[in-house]
This record gives structure tokens, sequence and C-alpha cells, in this order.
């Protein structure tokens, strides 16, 4: 077998797992095998499972599959250095030498295309996330949503599709009176009336300076107690909140869609009415249901209560079918926990009415709670006092903000930790992968200072040391990781890679001169530097953080 021209460590990758498909024989013929790297690093550069996969197949122990395949195994030196049979029947393979560091050639010559995607060339796709209702400030859960949506967006951007960022607000609900209730209580005692906030209204002092905004701009109107008054006024003030917060996060949208406009636009009457003729809905004790358990949930849910108000699953039903209509290709949902039991339903309901549900990606993330001094950090309910994500931005900034909430799987609870957030050193992630490429920076300034330059053409082949194998390794890493990010949507696999980068690099700095006496030496090395700059600057811009060239 020749060895393939290398654009991308994933066409190695391939050729690999071709190789082994074809030592397995017809019965591997199609088998879509895993071929990843193994957790610990020394077992090689990737381990195929596709022995075990046969074994069932074949009623051979997957140990003796391997040794068959490795036996028949046909590679080019240049390629492959080793082939080892771990465990029960892994196939590990380790890359050659000359594959690193044509791999290295590759991705600086790719510059920063080096990790673009094509998979959605041609595609468009629509990402929901934050969707607060205007009724008060931005929380840190709306905050791990909002990184966790707008870094998603930039994966898939980066992989080719035409994304848009929308997000979607209640503004035709009950909870809008009651904001504009709790509103109108605080106005009313600021004119020296004293008012009760009504039962289940908004507390806080955000809803006293919402008061004081509206004082300032109508005057003491004391006739003015139109409760829809101050709803609209409210909403507007918290919504302007709102996009002031998710600027200062580096968030941006490219639409805002109104609940009320699914009234307006006869949705709502059009999905109910839809229901009705396919036979998913029926009345009983003055309200209309959906008749959920026919369409394999485990309960029936009101739609449209006896007083004819409906319930908010209704429009979302309805905005849900028009993302369909606007005829997008993926269409991502970024929710929080609260949101398992609710989107079920919303999709049931979407297929029963001829709807494509397989575009549809719901990603669920957990709750964060913030720490300092290893104790949480609470402020009062009864007040209505919250943590903002304002006030987690003024205490450790952006960058960190944006990095922690990256930092886990979206299933898993978030621990915010303030101190570590503001720690500077190794132990504080965001400061460790940005302090590398801060150095990678420095290297290459003083490079130019010194007339060195740092971009001539080298020889790679006098990079033979382990960790500047090794290094070139985690660069090449990089597209695969981000290929994994963008079928799974977990964006935290990027903090991973970035982490692993860093790491390799500092090693390799620990142990080696980049310039010195060898000039050919120090030009492959600058080479080096200049790869692993470009990922961890790309990495970092697809999580939203920034890459500082000085710290």
């Amino acid at each position: 077998m020749m060895m393939p021209t290398i654009e991308s460590i994933e066409q190695i990758v391939d050729f690999i797992k071709a190789a082994l498909h074809a030592a397995a024989g017809e019965a591997a013929a199609g088998m879509p095998s895993a071929f990843e790297r193994p957790k610990d690093t020394e077992h090689g550069d990737f381990a195929s499972n596709l022995a075990l996969l046969l074994a069932p197949v074949l009623h051979e122990s997957p140990r003796a599959i391997a040794e068959g395949i490795v036996g028949r195994l046909r590679l080019p030196p240049e390629v492959v250095d080793g082939v080892e049979i771990a465990g029960p029947g892994f196939i590990n393979v380790t890359l050659s030498p000359v594959v690193l560091r044509r791999g290295l050639m590759a991705a600086l010559s790719q510059g920063e295309a080096f990790g673009r995607l094509s998979t959605g060339r041609g595609l468009r796709a629509q990402v929901e996330f934050v969707s607060a209702n205007p009724t008060g400030p931005l929380t840190i859960g709306h905050g791990r949503q909002a990184v966790l949506g707008d870094a998603i967006a930039r994966v898939l951007d980066n992989a080719g599709y035409q994304v848009d960022r929308e997000y979607y607000f209640n503004d035709a609900g009950r909870q809008i009176r009651m904001l504009g209730e709790s509103v109108r209580a605080q106005y009313l005692t600021l004119l020296g009336r004293p008012a009760d906030v009504p039962e289940g209204g908004y507390h806080g002092e955000y809803v006293r300076g919402i008061a004081e905004a509206f004082r300032a701009d109508r005057g003491d109107a004391e006739g003015e107690t139109d409760v829809d008054v101050f709803s609209d006024f409210g909403k507007n003030a918290a919504f302007g909140g709102i996009q002031r917060t998710l600027e200062r996060l580096r968030v941006r949208f490219d639409s805002y869609y109104s609940e009320a406009s699914l009234y307006e636009t006869g949705r709502i009457a059009d999905t109910l009415r839809a229901m009705r003729e396919v036979g998913v809905s029926y009345v009983k004790d003055g309200a209309e249901w959906l008749a959920g358990t026919s369409l394999g949930l485990d309960q029936d849910w009101v739609m449209v209560r006896g007083t004819g108000e409906p319930t908010y699953r209704l429009p979302d039903i309805a905005y849900h079918r028009h993302k369909l209509e606007r005829g997008y290709d993926l269409v991502v949902d970024v929710f929080g926990a609260d949101h398992q039991a609710t989107y079920p339903v919303v999709l049931a309901a979407v297929q029963a009415l001829g709807g494509d549900t397989s575009r549809f990606q719901v990603l669920i993330h957990q709750f964060v709670t913030v720490k300092r001094g290893g104790q949480d950090v609470r402020m009062s309910k009864r007040s209505g006092e919250f943590l903002t994500l304002d006030w987690l931005l003024d205490e450790v900034g952006v960058d960190a903000v944006r990095y922690f909430f990256l930092l886990r799987v979206r299933s898993s609870h978030l621990a915010f930790d303030i101190d570590l957030a503001l720690r500077q050193s190794e132990e504080n992630p965001v400061f460790y992968v940005q302090y590398a490429h801060a150095r990678t920076a420095g290297i290459l300034r003083f490079a130019a200072e010194s007339g060195i330059g740092g971009e001539e053409p080298f020889d790679p082949t006098v990079l033979t040391q382990r960790e500047e194998l090794a290094l070139i390794r985690e660069i090449l890493q990089f597209p695969v990781v981000l290929r994994q990010v963008t079928e799974s949507l977990e964006p935290q696999k990027i903090t991973v890679c970035l982490r692993t980068v860093a790491t390799a690099f500092h090693q390799f700095y620990q142990h080696h001169r980049v310039i010195g006496d060898d000039r050919e030496l120090s030009w492959a090395r600058l080479g080096l530097v200049r790869a692993t700059r470009l990922v961890l600057a790309r990495g970092l811009s697809l999580l939203g953080v920034e890459a500082p060239e000085r710290m």
C-alpha cells in the first residue's frame, strides 16, 4: 500500500481504518468500528475495537481475531511506527514520525483553515438558546446556556453551516402581567402609596430599579395604574438589560422571536386546528387537551384552559412547527434542566402534525452553583435577590466565565469556583491555556526582533525529540476533535484538547531551547511554535475566549 497524500490526519486515519477492515475480511465489510485515541497515549495514537465487534460474528475470541488482523495487515512503515494488541483485543496503532511531520507541514500550510470542516456546507442550522423571559436579569444558569449555545453555533459555523442564532421570549403571558403588577406596586410605593407585590410577583432590587426608571420617564402620574402600561415598560427595561449582559458575554443573536407574534400571525389557531384535524386533541371539563398517551407520552396535557388561555406548551408547539417551516436542516434547542419534561411533549405533538422531528437536537444542561472559599455562594430568595450573570462577570471577567462554563459536559452539574477562576497559576484552566498562547506569541515576537523571522521554509526531519513529536501529535488532534464536537455538540471537548496542547507545549518549552545556534533546528522549532499558536488561537476563538499576546 502506498502512503496517501496528507492534507489532514483524518485522511491517514481513514487510510489505516480501511486497511484494518481489509485485513479482517468480508465479515468486517461495512462494520462501523471505532478508531479512537486511547485514554493513555502511551498505548499509541489510535485504538480500533474491530476485533471486539467481530467476535460474536466469527465466534472467536477478540484477541485471536486481533492477532489474525494484525498478521494480515500491510501498512507502509512511513505511515505506521508500530501495531500492538492490548487488553481483550484492541488494536493499537502508533503513527510514524514521517506522518507526524508531514501533518505538521500540512497544518501550517492551511493556516487559519486548519480545523475547518465542510460537513455542513450547503446546510442551514438554527440554534435557539437562552430564551429567558424578559422579567428580570439573566441568572448564572442562563449564563451557562448562553455560552453553551454560542459555542455550539460557532462550531457549526466552523463546519460550514449557515447558522441562525435565535432567542425566543414570552412577551404575551401571565409572567409579563405579573411583572407589570410588581413594577406598579413598587411605583406606587415610591409615590408614598405603599402597595404589596402580588402573590407570585417579582421581588428584588431590579424591580425597584424599573419602577424608578418608570417614574423618571412618566413622572408622578398617580392616576397611571393600567397594568399593561407597566408590563410593557417593565418588559422593555428587562429585555434591554438582558441584551446588554449578552453583549458583555460576547453572545450575539441574529433574531429575537416574540411569542406574541404566534398569536398575531394565527400560528396558535392554526396549530390548534391541525391538532383537531389529525385527532390528537379533545375537550374535557371545558379545557382542550393534547392526547399525549396516544402519542406514547405518559399522560395527556392541557393545551387551552377552561378560561380560554393557552398553556405554555401550545405556543412552544406552534413555534417549533414554524422552525421546520423555515427550512432548517438542523434545529438545535439548548434548554435548562427545568425543560426536561417539556420538550418530549412538544416534539411528540410536532411529529403528530407531520413535522420531521429528526431535524431537532435537544440539548439539556444541568444547574450551576457558585463556590467561594469552598462554600456555596447564596443570596436571599425571600427578598427576590439571586446570583446574576452580571455579578459573575464583574467577579471573574468574561474569559473565565465562558471557559469555566464549557469545562464540563452539559449533563453534569457545574460548580463554579470563584477562587480558582481568579488564580493566576496552572491550576486555573483558562489561565493555563491563555498563558501557553501568550508564550508562543512571545517566542515568535522575540524571533522577529532578533531578525530570525520564524516563517522561513524549514526541514521538519530535524524534529526528532520526544517532546517535539508529542506536541505535533496533540496539534494534529485538533481537526479530529472538531469533527467529534460537530457531531456530538459537546464543546467541552475543545477545552480538553486545548489543555493537552498547552501541556505538551509547556513540556516541549521546558526541555528544549527554541532559538539556538543551529539555525535549521531553530526554524523548525519556530514552525512548531507557530502551529501551536494557531491551534490555541483557533480553539479559544471557538469558545469565545480571547487569545492574549501578552500576560
